[in-house]
């Protein structure tokens, strides 16, 4: 490596919103590439919460909120998963009087509050030229608006939902489908052995993306999901043919978290909502379980089956990423620091169509992606269409569905 005398300049990372396999890889990809450009490299902890707390005092211990990011730390967490440096779903735009940091709490104290000018301050004390948030639509947005303020950003989407605009790949997504679909298969021999219907909920707030593929790829027979209000009635009608039919004597569904009944609204753990405005979804896999065994009778000449029900939840988003997700994070963060070194910002680095490249990064708040009901659903099945796959991209559903 060429020994280089003076910095070219400083390049901040951040990774918010919920963990997942791949993160960093990217922060590898990122930090040796730019130091190796001649970069200093800094990982601002917790999301945007870090940046948020630090205190502008070269006397005051700051390493609860940033830290200087060499080869030997990247290296060390590079092939694992989650992210060192940690998340959290901060929104300084809309920082609750309670979460306000104690040293801004006199300046700060209206119910919510806007911490942007402070993070403007403070990158600026760190002599930040670049930032690099890495997250979902949440997390980019308030990039989005870092952009707007001037700081010059360029963005990484990850999520499990896979649900950034712009791109049809956010990190994080395929090692949830792979463990989705592993899972399943696992649980498929104990419903078989008692033959049983075997209800999974799995990530998906507002797009059913983590409930298709693995369906599409054979691992249940129907998926419930968000953009489509289902009939809990006509769904387990669906259900218990398909579970007569198998010569084992189960049928499996997949939930999406954010899937809703007819009539329904979503289901919470809670009232309690994160900065972004978002409370807990959890429970809608409980309430189709109950919903689908009190309805069997009636299509199953009277005879009640029974119901295994499973939350999936962590544990697909935990552990080491698979291989797409070391590969893509590795591509879009050196896809960043192409762009760093041509001198552009305010650009999303994506995968469209197989191909990486880079899109405006107002798209994040632009537009929604989700499934597109007309193209890739069945509702008279409730399961994915299987046609017309010529041209399509990997993971089937592009970002402009």
């Amino acid at each position: 490596m060429a020994h280089v005398n003076k910095i070219k300049g400083v390049i901040a990372i951040l990774t918010g919103g919920g963990d997942v396999p791949g993160l960093n890889p990217a922060i590898r990809a990122i930090t040796i590439r730019a130091n190796r450009e001649g970069y200093k490299v800094i990982g601002l902890r917790r999301g945007w919460a870090g940046i948020t707390e630090l205190i502008r005092d070269k006397k005051v211990d700051n390493s609860r909120n940033y830290i200087k990011l060499t080869n030997d730390i990247v290296n060390k967490s590079g092939r694992t998963g989650g992210t060192f440096l940690h998340s959290s779903r901060t929104k300084p735009s809309h920082m609750p009087k309670d979460k306000v940091p104690e040293h801004l709490q006199d300046t700060y104290n209206k119910e919510f509050n806007d911490l942007t000018p402070e993070i403007i301050k403070n990158l600026e004390w760190l002599g930040v030229d670049f930032l690099i948030p890495i997250g979902g639509d949440d997390t980019l947005s308030y990039g989005v608006r870092m952009y707007k303020e001037g700081v010059k950003v360029v963005a990484i989407p990850k999520t499990m939902d896979n649900d950034v605009p712009g791109t049809d790949y956010c990190i994080g997504f395929s090692t949830c489908v792979t463990r989705t679909i592993s899972m399943t298969n696992n649980l498929r021999t104990s419903a078989g052995s008692h033959e049983r219907i075997l209800v999974m909920e799995v990530f998906g707030r507002y797009a059913g993306f983590t409930a298709m593929l693995p369906t599409m790829a054979g691992a249940a027979n129907r998926c419930v999901i968000p953009e489509y209000n289902f009939d809990i009635e006509h769904l387990t009608e669906l259900l218990v043919q398909d579970r007569n039919n198998n010569p084992s004597k189960y049928s499996v569904v997949l939930a999406s978290e954010g899937t809703l009944f007819k009539g329904e609204e979503m289901i919470y753990q809670d009232a309690e909502k994160d900065m972004f405005g978002h409370a807990k979804l959890g429970g809608v896999g409980d309430m189709i379980s109950a919903g689908i065994k009190s309805h069997t009778a009636k299509f199953n000449n009277g005879n009640t089956i029974n119901i295994i029900n499973q939350k999936l939840g962590y544990l697909v988003r935990g552990g080491d990423p698979d291989a797409v997700d070391s590969i893509v994070p590795m591509a879009f963060g050196n896809l960043a620091l192409d762009l760093i070194l041509g001198g552009f910002h305010g650009r999303l680095v994506v995968l469209k169509n197989g191909r990486y490249d880079d899109v405006p990064l107002e798209v994040v708040t632009s537009t929604k992606k989700i499934v597109n009901i007309e193209k890739y659903y069945n509702i008279e099945r409730l399961r994915p269409h299987y046609h017309r796959f010529e041209m399509k991209p990997m993971f089937l559903m592009a970002a402009d569905s």
